[in-house]
């Protein structure tokens, strides 16, 4: 295998890039300036040698500290956890600027039927939990409204259950229904459901 079959090969396993595109991915760089490879180049490097997880939340982050920025603020909100599957989740909640609370990276979603199914933070989560569990007041369930987050959204419930038992801590999820424009004659019954189920 050549250099432009290997690395697209490695381009490939990139989620959501197939052949055609990993094929794009090494042309452009062919006809990129040496600087922008090596810029490239540094910049994976880097991944390794600079970037590491939060140990609360286990996010991505570049720093020294142990905790990453929105573990360490001081001015978040720690009685409030959301729980989301990836950094990119946690990443859209920041830009809507509605939350001002703490989060746990779950590290992706159950998915059934996938041999190749990563495995959650389940362990990680309970300490967490545990850890805060004189701080919480309520857990939010951010997962995908789809069945890998409803599934997983299911485990987390099974994993949070002995953990706040008292009933100190209220759990909750993200309302979900019919989307802004939405028509009842083309939704499906489970998004009439939640609509329903969710409405205001």
């Amino acid at each position: 295998m050549d250099a432009i079959e290997r690395l697209a090969t490695l381009f490939e396993k990139f989620p959501g890039i197939g052949p055609r595109q990993a094929g794009r991915f090494v042309h452009y760089l062919l006809r990129s300036s040496p600087a922008i490879r090596q810029e490239l180049a540094r910049s994976i490097t880097a991944l390794g040698n600079q970037v590491k997880q939060c140990s609360e939340c286990r996010r991505y982050h570049d720093g020294d500290s142990a905790l990453c920025n929105r573990c360490s603020s001081t001015t978040r909100d720690r009685a409030i956890l959301m729980i989301v599957a990836t950094d990119a989740d946690a990443d859209a909640i920041e830009r809507s600027h509605t939350y001002n609370g703490t989060y746990f990276i779950l590290g992706g979603t159950i998915a059934l039927g996938n041999e190749k199914n990563p495995r959650i933070r389940e362990a990680d989560l309970v300490k967490c939990i545990e850890k805060r569990s004189n701080e919480l007041r309520e857990i939010i369930l951010a997962l995908p409204a789809n069945v890998e987050g409803d599934t997983t959204s299911s485990r987390v419930h099974e994993l949070l259950r002995p953990l706040i038992k008292d009933g100190q801590v209220f759990v909750s999820s993200l309302g979900r229904g019919l989307s802004t424009g939405a028509e009842l004659e083309y939704a499906d019954p489970d998004t009439i459901k939640n609509a329903l189920k969710n409405r205001a």
